[in-house]
């Protein structure tokens, strides 16, 4: 009994899950009817008014050309008239000295026969009739205003509903990567002149291969594309790839995507290492600010979490930037942090092999401040620049104003201004280590070595702040400064 009641239950439930299925169905078919109407009636009124469309384009032309076959009428009409009345005139004046000559024929007197002949004579030499063109000033053959809208009407014929576009065909060996920009090349599998344009959709993503159903990055969106191609600028490279599909559209609907495509953006992504950072540095993401009551806070912070009123070790303090869930790892877990004079932080992502760049603005009020790269064995008491683990550009507004080029404790003074933003080009496998005008990428100083151990990206700033930007690819322009080997380059040994 107990058995035949369960199995009982489960057929209720199956029937309701079913039944659930079903009404669910039904909702979906009397929307769909009711969809099937509205859009039937919009259709139409499109159609519609397309053929009004048409209509009135047909009348207004049909009205150009009458107005055009009255106007050349109305003017040869006018020649015509014009020639017929200075005809007439003309005859009227000729018959009348025909007559008069007439007469004078039958003159007997030869006194007034030789006055009359010789007025006669006179008239005809002033005679409009032999001034007077013979020949019509225009022609009535109106034969070049008539028309033959064979062709057209064949056109017209051939109207048919609007098709749907088909899918376009990424390019993948016209496209590109380079400078932060993707450029996008695309073509139709066929000739389709009624395509009105093109939507392009790209998200990021650091899955290689065909794009995944599911993706944490939404698709971003490019709408009224009119060429086969499109360039996006000015893009921040922070993940490993980036997915592409293109759509065509006429005016009345969208085509089929593309087959997606996935494009690699290598670039240099990387945070400011908190962990690391002097404790009167406050860091948050990729911004850092000088704080001289940084270390006091800190103080503060741990007697109060210990309560023995003691000091707490620069080692023990927590970090004053928020980890991001996203951050690699660098590899110096446990290490102090920089302190006494040293107002120092340190990327999160070691440089051990390729070409990178990244580029760092800093606030031009800043007393002091540094940027260049480092060895993470860089001691905690150490200055950028003042032992043989670090290269930097340092710029000091405290006093006097220097720009210099340190390391090892060596400086050489750049002739050159002070740009706002600078741009750090780090060679890791040539032993190169550029600076750049970030802006105008004018090369400032290059240092050529050769690392011993990897790199990390190392900031300095004291009265001041900075704020650094990744996820960059080496400009193209840099590129082709190195290749020529710049003037303006010098080694590390050259510096005093």
């Amino acid at each position: 009994m107990e058995d035949q009641r369960e199995a009982l239950k489960k057929i209720i439930t199956t029937l309701a899950v079913k039944n659930e299925e079903i009404q669910s169905f039904i909702y979906s078919l009397k929307q769909m009817l009711l969809n099937v109407e509205a859009n039937s009636t919009k259709v139409q009124e499109d159609l519609e008014a397309e053929f009004q469309s048409l209509l009135s384009v047909l009348e207004e032309l049909k009205e150009g050309m009458l107005m055009k076959i009255k106007q050349d009428r109305a003017s040869r009409t006018y020649e015509l008239q014009n020639q017929l009345a200075a005809c007439t005139r003309a005859l009227e004046s000729s018959e009348e000295l025909l007559e008069t000559a007439n007469q004078t024929l039958q003159t007997t007197d030869s006194e007034d026969f030789a006055q009359a002949a010789k007025q006669i004579k006179d008239g005809v030499t002033m005679a409009p009739a032999f001034r007077l063109s013979l020949k019509a000033k225009v022609s009535d053959n109106m034969s070049h205003l008539m028309v033959d809208f064979a062709q057209e009407r064949r056109m017209l014929q051939a109207l048919k509903f609007l098709p749907v576009p088909s899918a376009p065909v990424i390019d993948m060996a016209e496209s590109l990567v380079a400078d932060n920009c993707v450029t996008l090349v695309w073509r139709m599998p066929e000739e389709d002149s009624k395509i009105d344009h093109f939507v392009l959709e790209h998200r990021r993503t650091n899955f290689e291969g065909p794009p995944r159903l599911k993706e944490e990055q939404p698709w971003m969106v490019v709408e009224g594309i009119r060429q086969t191609e499109y360039t996006l600028r000015g893009l921040k490279f922070d993940m490993k790839f980036m997915n592409f599909r293109v759509k065509a559209c006429n005016k009345a609907v969208a085509g089929e995507f593309s087959e997606p495509v996935t494009l690699e953006t290598p670039a240099f992504m990387f945070r400011l290492d908190a962990s690391t950072s002097h404790q009167n540095l406050r860091v948050e993401e990729l911004s850092v600010e000088w704080d001289a009551m940084g270390g006091k806070v800190q103080d503060i912070k741990a007697r109060e979490k210990d309560g023995k009123g003691r000091t707490a070790s620069p080692v023990n303090s927590p970090a004053r930037g928020t980890p991001s869930p996203k951050r690699t790892p660098s590899g110096r877990g446990g290490r102090d942090r920089f302190t006494a004079e040293s107002y120092t932080v340190l990327g999160d992502t070691l440089i051990d092999s390729g070409e990178q760049y990244w580029e760092v603005r800093f606030e031009p009020d800043s007393k002091a401040f540094g940027v260049g790269v480092a060895y993470r064995s860089l001691g905690r008491f150490e200055q950028l620049g003042k032992t043989a683990a670090s290269w930097c550009l340092h710029v000091n507004h405290w006093l006097q104003v220097s720009f210099t080029a340190k390391h090892n404790n060596k400086a050489k003074a750049l002739d050159t201004p002070v740009p706002d933003c600078l741009g750090v080009h780090c060679d890791f496998p040539q032993g190169l280590l550029s600076f750049y005008n970030a802006r105008t990428k004018q090369l400032l100083h290059t240092f050529k070595t050769k690392f011993t151990q990897p790199v990390l990206p190392a900031f300095t700033v004291w009265c001041g702040s900075f704020q650094v930007t990744t996820g960059l690819q080496v400009p193209s322009s840099v590129r082709c400064l190195q290749k020529r080997g710049s003037a303006t380059s010098s080694s590390n040994a050259s510096l005093t």
